[in-house]
């Protein structure tokens, strides 16, 4: 079964306006059986939005829509392809009664979906780790060095997966070495090996699954998938289950990079 677990939608306010139907037919074009929409969940009432541009999420008031949307067009092409409606939710510390909440009230209409640590609480500020290089290197100034931010990224990971979100919790932990997104400008100098081995044994404790995301691959900074090969071949060794995912932002994203992470299993 070939499989995209991981695509954002017209309703990314960062990503593409490229509609939904171009997204399933690039999927249906390159031979997938099965995709998942994983559109940023609304953030939690109360937050406010770390980014300059506020543009992180989608609105509460467009999740009806978002779904809506979905479902048409899973009955549109069921004999094409398999659509399942999910979304990427944040796991923000400080935030876990909100997310609960949310998710007890979103979670019957989600077929499959993705938690992922994008933000970072220091004091009684938050961080968004990806945003951009300058961002990320004004991030590591604040914390006083990048294996400071390596260090509270693979913490806050480390509290999501333990996190009581409720029945609806997502079961995948999304791109876990995102933290590397600019790592050939912004290298750690430990390897926080043992620390992701221990991430690891949760993830497996648990029984949840990972995000094998190709989008690390396309970022000229990165260059490597999400989590990082070596974390891959220990997620194997663990029977981890992995679900390739494109982290599309662009119906044209579909399926990057998918032959290579593919072909990185069997190496």
């Amino acid at each position: 079964m070939k499989r995209d677990g991981h695509i954002h939608t017209p309703y990314c306010p960062h990503g593409s306006k490229d509609s939904l139907r171009m997204y399933i037919e690039r999927a249906i074009e390159l031979n997938f059986s099965t995709i998942t929409f994983t559109e940023h969940a609304p953030l939690p009432n109360g937050f406010i939005d770390p980014v300059p541009d506020k543009d992180s999420a989608m609105l509460r008031t467009q999740l009806e829509d978002y779904i809506n949307d979905i479902q048409s067009y899973q009955q549109q092409y069921k004999s094409n392809i398999l659509i399942h409606v999910g979304l990427e939710i944040d796991y923000i510390e400080g935030y876990e009664e909100q997310t609960r909440e949310f998710l007890t009230t979103y979670g019957p209409y989600l077929n499959d979906s993705i938690l992922s640590v994008h933000f970072l609480k220091k004091a009684n500020n938050y961080y968004c780790i990806d945003f951009s290089e300058d961002e990320f290197a004004r991030i590591a100034e604040i914390y006083g060095s990048v294996d400071n931010v390596h260090s509270q990224y693979y913490s806050t990971v480390k509290s999501s997966i333990k996190a009581d979100l409720g029945i609806y919790k997502p079961k995948r932990l999304g791109h876990i070495t995102l933290v590397n997104k600019f790592q050939k400008k912004f290298a750690s100098t430990e390897s926080f090996e043992s620390t992701i081995l221990s991430l690891l044994d949760d993830i497996k404790a648990e029984g949840y699954e990972l995000d094998y995301n190709g989008a690390g691959i396309s970022k000229p900074l990165c260059k490597q998938s999400y989590p990082a090969p070596w974390v891959v071949k220990e997620a194997i060794k663990r029977n981890i289950p992995l679900v390739y995912g494109s982290d599309a932002h662009a119906a044209q994203g579909v399926g990057q990079h998918y032959e290579a992470l593919v072909n990185a299993l069997i190496k």
